[in-house]
């Protein structure tokens, strides 16, 4: 556990319960402080209420994109443009045009946990850094 990791604030947001659940454990035991919710009106909801240093969202849910999330989270809270991560096991042409259009850090489903722990670190990291 690092110093960086225990003040980041994660919120994950992914409809499949399995995938929200590994990544809540993964992100705890790397000693981040996470929420996580199965549904985009949850995570408005949360970002309305609570500060998050991370949002990592999936591409396709049924009720709200996480390319639609994403602009939420970002005029909510403005620091999440910088540091959203999203992760979609969507390859379609129009999947890779909506993670561009947000300009955001992405992940093809299946990653590897380690991959999404770096790049949330990197992601807060170089934000903490720029405001130094």
């Amino acid at each position: 556990m690092t110093e960086e990791s225990q003040a980041t604030r994660v919120l994950v947001v992914d409809d499949e319960h399995s995938i929200c659940r590994a990544l809540e454990i993964s992100f705890r035991r790397a000693g981040y402080s996470v929420r996580a919710v199965e549904s985009a009106e949850d995570a408005v909801q949360l970002l309305h209420r609570e500060h998050f240093d991370c949002l990592v969202v999936d591409l396709r849910m049924p009720e709200m994109g996480g390319d639609e999330l994403f602009e939420i989270a970002s005029s909510v809270q403005p620091h999440l443009r910088q540091r959203t991560i999203i992760t979609t096991g969507d390859g379609s042409e129009r999947a890779h045009e909506l993670i561009a259009a947000c300009g955001c850090a992405s992940l093809g489903k299946p990653f590897d946990l380690g991959d999404l722990l770096d790049l949330t670190r990197q992601l807060t990291l170089r934000t903490r850094d720029a405001r130094a």
